[in-house]
């Protein structure tokens, strides 16, 4: 019995709303793991949009690589990680701001986001991180397995 997601599987996953944790290599210390709002299309690239000046930004564009972890958070747990290349750019307001805060906040929440965060997100980049590789687990298979 295998718990690895199809390539179906981790697609429609990754696509659903969830909050990701972004990990990137900090030189002399432990990565920097950071949660974070993504955008995802299968056949696609993964989009985060962050502060030009962040920290986040600063150590993406030096290590040109970065991975982005998912999860369910109850039973049957499923996780998904994937990692490789990314390209620092401009965004797209409408498209990388305003449709991930309706996104993860609905539309309400979403006008309320935009209005608080107006000031900062002028200043935003967009992060595209390419996959190269899956690693993931769905325990409900185990559960239909088991049945």
């Amino acid at each position: 019995m295998s718990l690895v997601m199809t390539k179906a599987e981790r697609e429609t996953f990754l696509a659903e709303p969830r909050i990701g944790v972004l990990s990137v290599r900090d030189d002399g210390r432990g990565p920097l793991a950071i949660p974070v709002w993504y955008s995802y299309e299968p056949g696609s690239v993964i989009r985060i949009a962050t502060g030009r000046g962040s920290k986040k930004a600063g150590l993406l564009a030096k290590a040109g690589r970065a991975s982005l972890c998912v999860q369910t958070e109850t039973p049957p747990y499923k996780y998904l990680s994937i990692e490789g290349p990314v390209i620092i750019g401009p965004l797209d307001f409408e498209r990388d701001i305003r449709r991930m805060a309706y996104r993860y906040l609905g539309q309400q929440g979403g006008d309320w986001y935009l209005q608080t965060m107006a000031g900062e997100l002028v200043n935003s980049v967009l992060v595209t991180l390419t996959p190269q590789r899956w690693l993931s687990a769905d325990y409900a298979k185990m559960a239909v397995a088991g049945a």
